[in-house]
């Protein structure tokens, strides 16, 4: 039978991964703009958008807004964002058991589910996310470090940080166009994540990110919605692969 305290654990997991991904919706619409272009600051009926967070794009509508133009596509629901933050805390809840270090995660994961849906859309990774992620959890973890019973090792994870930074660098420099500078910026906070557990966590999470990407354009290849040079966002797979080196490397620890 399971533990009482991890089945409790779990429960306050998915609450708040549900609380904080039903609020996404608003931030996910103002980021999900194209490349070079400012933050939404009005909805298509011209209010003004008000705050970050919130259930809807715009607090004043009754419905959500139009989608601007044909570039852009209509953002996840409420509901969506939810359900898949509240799938992402129960799973790190599980891994990480009652160690401390599973404040961070928690903290950081709608952070990551945002991320994902706005590059998934635009191919952007937004510089007001993906840097604060990664001072935030080497922050955080720092704070961790000083609790007992954590699993973790802080010179690691600022080693993977900077490991994982300027790995993706040299792919950035070496194919611009295949290598989006945001993913450089993200890999910041992944490697900071991924390095709390270990270099083996790093190389595992890091090989998940690139794999699962492959499968994805692999897939696309296959249905003809793609072809060998078509370019992917890749933020979602880094994240995929450092959610996946995460949990591995918490059950590990």
């Amino acid at each position: 039978m399971s533990d009482p305290v991890d089945l409790a654990l779990t429960a306050v997991a998915v609450l708040w991964g549900a609380a904080t991904g039903a609020l996404l919706p608003r931030a996910a619409y103002r980021f999900t703009v194209p490349d070079e272009q400012p933050w939404r600051s009005h909805c298509p009926e011209g209010h003004l958008l008000r705050g970050w967070l919130g259930r809807t794009p715009c607090g004043v509508c009754v419905r959500p807004p139009a989608v601007e133009s044909s570039y852009t596509p209509s953002i996840p629901s409420a509901p969506l964002l939810a359900l898949a933050t509240a799938l992402v805390c129960a799973a790190l809840a599980g891994a990480t058991g009652t160690r401390p270090e599973l404040a961070v995660w928690l903290l950081l994961a709608p952070v990551g589910v945002l991320l994902a849906a706005v590059d998934f859309r635009v191919r952007r990774l937004p510089d007001p996310l993906t840097l604060p992620l990664a001072g935030a959890a080497l922050a955080l973890l720092g704070l961790v470090a000083l609790l007992p019973e954590h699993a973790g090792d802080w010179p690691t994870a600022l080693y993977g940080a900077l490991a994982l930074g300027v790995g993706y660098y040299v792919l950035w420099l070496i194919n611009p166009a295949g290598m989006g500078f945001g993913d450089v910026k993200l890999a910041l906070g992944a490697g900071a994540v991924l390095g709390w557990y270990g270099w083996p966590t790093v190389l595992l999470g890091t090989f998940a990110g690139f794999l699962s990407g492959a499968l994805y354009g692999g897939v696309l290849v296959l249905v003809r919605r793609a072809d060998r040079k078509s370019a992917i966002p890749f933020g979602p797979f880094l994240l995929a692969g450092a959610f996946a080196g995460l949990l591995i490397g918490a059950y590990t620890a």
